[in-house]
């Protein structure tokens, strides 16, 4: 038997509730024929909300999302932490 203490994330609402905007934006702007990853990017750099379409009711639900809450999730799950 391991003698350390093992640490596990389990995933808070608030980044579920990411999770699914993240996946409902990506959907829409696929469906209207963009590249979903490129304006994501350009919307995250800029936090210019032309970059997402307004199909799906997609630009509304990025903007609640806190862009550097956003950052810190996507590089914490990058990383593995």
């Amino acid at each position: 038997m391991d003698d350390f203490t093992r640490k596990f994330k389990i995933p808070t609402d608030k980044d579920l509730e990411i999770h699914q905007i993240l996946s409902t934006v990506y959907q829409a702007l696929e469906e209207k024929g963009y590249n979903p990853i490129n304006q994501i990017v350009g919307y995250i750099l800029s936090e210019d909300p032309t970059y997402i379409t307004n199909h799906n009711n997609a630009r509304t639900l990025i903007r609640k999302i806190d862009r550097d809450e956003l950052l810190q999730i996507l590089l914490r799950r990058y990383l593995g932490l």
